[in-house]
Parts: structure tokens; sequence; C-alpha cells
């Protein structure tokens, strides 16, 4: 296992402490995954509806980044950390304030960038939305060095 994905497992079993930012827009956690792939579902909390009951599109693309992020976790080398470099999230219809599945997976991964991407369902097969993003991956700082680790 690599840092990336004894992270990933610590995420998905419920172990693993979530990083503040994640319970403050209460992203939630991962429920499973496995190489090239991850998958979660996610229920709004009532303090996050809209007037009409829809979804808040900059929300979606919150989650979408994290869902990118842990799909292309399951790829990252032992020796590299990783950066969104960029991020693309496209509304197909209006997505409700109901449980929502996301699916994301690693579309293509070299040396240097892993590009994936993501899919997101509600009422069983009702596409209401997609996103993708690349992901840098740059060299994990050395223990003696003043870089941040992430």
């Amino acid at each position: 296992m690599t840092w990336a994905t004894e992270r990933l497992e610590a995420i998905s079993s419920g172990q693993g402490a979530l990083p503040p930012i994640v319970e403050q827009l209460r992203l939630g956690r991962l429920d499973t995954w496995g190489e090239g792939w991850v998958r979660k579902t996610w229920t709004p909390h009532p303090s996050l509806d809209t007037a009409d009951g829809s979804l808040f599109g900059g929300y979606v693309a919150a989650l979408a980044d994290q869902v990118l992020a842990f799909a292309a976790m399951t790829v990252v080398p032992d020796d590299r950390l990783y950066r969104t470099t960029q991020l693309q999230v496209s509304f197909l219809r209006i997505g409700r304030n109901a449980p929502l599945e996301i699916h994301a997976q690693v579309i293509a991964a070299t040396r240097q960038m892993i590009t994936v991407r993501a899919s997101f369902t509600q009422a069983g097969d009702r596409l209401i939305g997609e996103a993708s993003a690349q992901q840098i991956l740059l060299p994990m700082p050395s223990a003696d060095s003043d870089a941040p680790a992430g």
C-alpha cells in the first residue's frame, strides 16, 4: 500500500479523521474504492437546501474535486503528491436535494499527470452531471526539506 491508498482505506472504513474543510463543507467519506476507481453516496444535509430544492452547482463542484482526487489517490505513486490543475464540471439536468451517487475513475496516468472523470446520478440512473480533472504529480518533499508536505 502507498500513503494514498492507506489514507483511502482509513477514510472509507471510517477510521481516519477527515480534514477540517471536509467536515465544514459536509462532503462526507468515501464508500468504496479499488485501483483506478472510487464510489460514494452523498446525501445533502438539510442546511444545504436551496429555495427550490435543487442542488447548488458550486457544491457539486466541491464534491467533484473531492471524489476526483480520491480516484487519483488510487494510483498515486508512494513517492509523489498530487494537486488539481484543471477541474471541469458539466451540469446536464437539475439535481435535487436527494441522495447522489458519485462514481469516479482514472482515465489516464503518466509519470507527471493523472486524468480522472466522474459521473453524478440520482434516482438510480438519472445522470445529472459529469466532471473531469487533471492532477499533476509532484515529488514528495524530503524529511529535511523546508517545503510543506501538502
